[in-house]
């Protein structure tokens, strides 16, 4: 990425946890300056006071972007200190769930460039997806500028409308949680079959880990690549019988679990 701008106006993190960062190892791995990022977090970790940025010091003038990390319930006291540079050319970039880009206008100004983002936690080892989505004042520099700095924690989408992040916040933004609980209970499945917990465990990682590679990998779709493990009246087909169920199965428990996710999204953004 061209940091160029960055370097000469300054950036931003205000807030430094575990997704900020990693956006910042990701930015320092590709060149960015440390002298050029302003960090400003209560408690910076020892990693962060290691990398040389600028820590709780003057914010630049009009520094070319501020990253929001903080979490959402503590934007509203957060963010105001950051009021006076909104309304001009700093882009805003947030990582914050639920918050929306009228929120962030009704404190930073109507006319300030704001993209909101939606990160995984996946991000923490450079594999992550990011969905995007800016207001009117984000010119298109600003926006390919985010997706920049986003493409240092993984892949990123852009989306056509702010309503669509909800149900991306479903589905990729909660997604882990729900592969996680998966591995979770395929262990235990296999312990109920007689394996020994550490050897399910470790058998129930590697599965979804490795089936998740190959599906961002192969040619053909997850479909495909579900029919080629499943020989006719074999051990495979026996399972998919009971988890592809129409009414007890994971197309129902899956399309219940991500509109509950979804409608509690748009629960806490009203």
């Amino acid at each position: 990425m061209d940091f160029s701008d960055i370097s000469e106006r300054g950036l931003v993190l205000l807030g430094c946890g575990k997704m900020g960062s990693a956006m910042l190892a990701g930015w320092l791995k590709g060149g960015l300056d440390p002298k050029s990022v302003t960090v400003i977090a209560p408690r910076p970790s020892d990693w962060v006071r290691s990398t040389g940025v600028r820590i709780n010091e003057d914010l630049p003038a009009s520094p070319a972007v501020v990253l929001l990390a903080v979490k959402p319930q503590k934007m509203g006291e957060a963010l105001p200190q950051l009021a006076s540079l909104g309304n001009g050319t700093t882009l805003f970039l947030s990582v914050a769930a639920g918050l929306t880009l009228a929120k962030y206008e009704g404190i930073l100004g109507a006319q300030t460039p704001i993209v909101r983002a939606m990160p995984n936690t996946p991000s923490a080892i450079g594999r992550g997806i990011t969905a995007i989505i800016g207001n009117a004042p984000v010119s298109g520099a600003q926006m390919d500028q985010a997706e920049g700095l986003l493409q240092a924690i993984g892949q990123v989408v852009r989306l056509d409308a702010e309503d669509q992040m909800d149900a991306v916040t479903a589905v990729s933004g909660s997604g882990p949680a729900y592969v996680f609980h998966l591995i979770e209970t395929l262990a235990a499945a296999g312990v109920a079959q007689g394996l020994p917990e550490d050897l399910a465990m470790k058998l129930a990682k590697a599965t979804v880990g490795g089936a998740g590679q190959l599906a961002e990998d192969a040619p053909e779709d997850p479909s495909q690549l579900r029919v080629n493990v499943t020989s006719p009246g074999g051990t495979t087909a026996a399972a998919l019988a009971v988890l592809m169920d129409e009414t007890s199965g994971f197309p129902a428990l899956l399309e219940r679990a991500v509109k509950a996710a979804a409608d509690r999204g748009r629960e806490l953004g009203a």
